[in-house]
């Protein structure tokens, strides 16, 4: 009787799977539309008010996105003064949605891997992870294709060759 050969495991692919270095802890948005007169305008008085007034320290290791839902017009310094009040406590802070703090966090987890470690490997990135903003397979793509041999995306049942390295 013949041997069964797993030929996926002799491959010497590595798989990869960004929801693995999905980083820890809630993510949260913050919205300055509550805090607008009249829903369109922002009161400075009122504002540093509810600044001075407001419990920052519920952001304590969370990941904050800073906005305005509504359409109106803000000063750049009423961002700055809740990423001021909320920085001492939260992991990350940043201007824009739940979406683009995704990606932000994604990005920072990136940056801190060691990728020499893949260095002239073939690579199988995981297609499954819900939680995985779009954006974060090109970045890691970009921070893959100069090192390794080769890049494919998907499950090593169905892999899809995203890029191989020339033969020098």
């Amino acid at each position: 009787m013949d041997e069964i050969v797993n030929k996926v495991a002799q491959s010497g692919i590595i798989t990869f799977n960004l929801d693995s270095i999905r980083p820890k802890g809630a993510r949260e948005h913050i919205d300055i539309a509550p805090q607008l007169w009249q829903g369109i305008a922002l009161k400075e008085k009122d504002f540093r008010d509810w600044i001075k007034n407001n419990d920052w320290s519920q952001f304590k290791d969370k990941h904050i996105a800073i906005s305005c839902s509504v359409d109106a017009i803000i000063p750049s310094w009423a961002f700055m003064l809740i990423a001021s009040e909320v920085e001492p406590y939260a992991h990350t802070v940043c201007y824009g949605t739940l979406d683009e703090l995704e990606e932000i966090i994604y990005r920072k987890a990136i940056d801190e891997l060691d990728l020499s470690i893949y260095a002239g490997v073939r690579i199988m990135l995981k297609g499954c992870g819900d939680k995985v903003p779009m954006g974060s397979y090109i970045y890691l793509t970009q921070k893959l294709t100069p090192l390794v041999k080769s890049l494919m995306f998907g499950e090593p049942c169905s892999a899809v060759p995203v890029f191989k390295a020339s033969k020098k």
